[in-house]
């Protein structure tokens, strides 16, 4: 299980390699990859800043970690979440979620980005041509989270 915060971007690729080696049991990957837009809410965005506590976000993202390994049958997810000043078409975060077949890897790399997007300890200030704003999370995103505290499709 890993969990990185940083402010360097990151080469999908060779992550994958990297947790696909640790075990030739692995038999699927789920990844994910979030970038920064350049439209939202209507708004043109020339910057996305994220800020976070250190520590704290990386025992959070660790404990959701170790939910998702509860939950379903999974051999390791890693989550690299950038911090700092982005720009449109950065890199921001990156899940892998590696298992013997896809339904287990697909459903935790999903769980893992709800989290990331609902109740991770990040806060996210964009810079528009009206000046800066703090986002919150989408309604959308709290409604996709909360199937994972109802459902039994685990």
């Amino acid at each position: 299980m890993s969990v990185r915060v940083q402010t360097e971007d990151f080469d999908v690729s060779q992550e994958m390699l990297v947790l696909r080696q640790k075990n030739p049991k692995v038999g699927a990957v789920a990844s994910f990859v979030g970038v920064v837009r350049d439209l939202n809410d209507g708004d043109e965005v020339s910057a996305l800043t994220l800020e976070h506590y250190p520590g704290m976000t990386e025992r959070s993202l660790e404990e959701i970690v170790s939910e998702a390994k509860s939950r379903w049958n999974i051999y390791d997810a890693l989550i690299i979440h950038r911090v700092g000043t982005l720009l449109p078409l950065d890199q921001i975060v990156l899940v892998l979620v590696t298992s013997a077949h896809r339904g287990e890897s697909f459903k935790a790399c999903e769980f893992l980005m709800d989290y990331l997007k609902t109740r991770a300890p990040f806060w996210k200030k964009e810079q528009t041509s009206s000046g800066e704003r703090w986002v919150d999370a989408r309604t959308t995103d709290s409604v996709a989270a909360m199937r994972w505290e109802t459902t039994d499709d685990e």
